[in-house]
């Protein structure tokens, strides 16, 4: 009797053992799933195609202090316009608005540099300052320190820096 006991006592220990196994194994992939489908707009947005060099643009230095984001078109774009979400394709040159030295660049590269507008991949001044923007268009943002990198040093951005970058929109990507 207690053998018949030990072997039904062995083998609920294996349902459980096994049914557990099952259980977690189906919430992992349950969970990755889950997981890629609400990211997939941010895994999509990447560029491999070579784009053309561009010349560096004159450096743009504000003449009073920057309190709030400025945007200025320099080149009006064509088609829809970018929003939240879209994956914009673009290059861009910034610069320090105390110097006008550049910090960052891939004007002078052949790789353009993809994100999407909203999801926080960026500085919130690109974030608010690209909205609208349409392909083919050129901006000039002013970007206060509070919507870049605030009272924190970057690389080569000292704390509390404005920054002014030039961004060409290459393309929206759907």
């Amino acid at each position: 009797m207690t053998k018949i006991r030990e072997r039904a006592f062995a083998w609920v220990g294996i349902i459980i053992f096994t049914v557990s196994a099952l259980a977690l194994s189906a919430a992992v992939i349950i969970q990755q799933v889950m997981s890629n489908s609400s990211s997939s707009t941010s895994q999509n947005c990447t560029d491999n195609a070579v784009e053309p060099t561009l010349s560096p643009p004159s450096p743009y230095i504000p003449k009073t202090a920057v309190t709030s984001l400025q945007t200025i078109d320099l080149t009006a774009g064509k088609g829809q316009a970018a929003q939240a979400g879209d994956c914009l394709v673009v290059k861009y040159y910034g610069t320090l608005a105390s110097t006008g030295m550049a910090f960052d660049e891939n004007f002078t590269k052949t790789t353009g540099f993809a994100f999407t507008v909203g999801e926080g991949q960026v500085i919130q001044g690109w974030d608010q300052g690209l909205i609208g923007m349409k392909a083919g268009g050129t901006r000039l943002l002013v970007i206060p320190p509070s919507l870049a990198y605030g009272n924190q040093a970057n690389g080569s951005i000292p704390a509390n820096s404005t920054l002014v970058f030039v961004v060409k929109l290459l393309r929206i990507q759907s």
